[in-house]
């Protein structure tokens, strides 16, 4: 598999560069037409213009809370494999991509981008389990670090960022938890039922904050 060798050490191939990119601007697209229905319609022609400043600024913070919440994520996977040993790679869902766009312009959200699939040397179940609960983790910090611009910015784009980049990456790390399917949630109950109930349970008592009394700021 041919790579291209990053300052830091992680290795991207060709492939997961465009995969992520296409991942990262396809759900800023769908974030922008979910919230900002006038941009949807303007799109379909129900209305009398498309408002291209107002889809701009949305696009923006949609891929600057809502892209960097899910391109970190999986990059937390990969990381994490990697230092363990295992070859990981991302590779986007094209057709869920348009789907979430799709769902996006209907005007409900839907979003199954990808994943980051790893292989090679054996781990333990342990090991699995910091992969996967890596991911959460990392949108739990981004969380934290996109509060401050909820509490000092009064109004105005830094204000949206901040409530979207709270909410959005709380809502990713609790859905991810979930126990269930393909989710990060059930990797981690298989290795540590300690480790899966306080993270599940931060997620999730952060998650219902978050949607009660930040909001989205869109």
């Amino acid at each position: 598999m041919h790579q291209r060798q990053r300052d830091d050490g992680i290795r991207f191939s060709g492939r997961e560069i465009r995969d992520l990119g296409a991942a990262w601007l396809a759900l800023g697209v769908a974030f922008t037409f979910f919230f900002r229905r006038e941009v949807a319609f303007g799109l379909l022609g129900t209305t009398g213009g498309f408002p291209v400043d107002t889809a701009v600024v949305t696009l923006l913070i949609s891929m600057g809370t809502v892209g960097v919440g899910f391109l970190l994520h999986e990059l937390a996977h990969k990381i994490v494999a990697i230092r363990f040993g295992r070859i990981a790679e991302f590779r986007a869902d094209y057709k869920m991509l348009a789907v979430a766009i799709g769902a996006g312009l209907a005007g409900f959200l839907f979003a199954a981008p990808g994943a980051v699939y790893h292989a090679g040397r054996e781990i333990t179940p342990r090991q699995n389990g910091l992969i996967a609960v890596a991911g959460p983790v990392t949108n739990l910090l981004l969380a934290a670090a996109f509060f401050p611009l909820v509490v000092v910015a009064s109004e105005g784009v830094l204000l949206q960022a901040g409530q979207l980049g709270v909410s959005v990456n709380l809502i990713l790390a609790g859905f991810n938890m979930l126990p269930f399917g393909p989710l990060d949630g059930r990797t981690v109950l298989s290795w540590s039922i300690l480790v899966f109930a306080f993270v599940f349970t931060v997620s999730v008592v952060l998650t219902v904050w978050a949607v009660l009394f930040v909001g989205f700021g869109l």
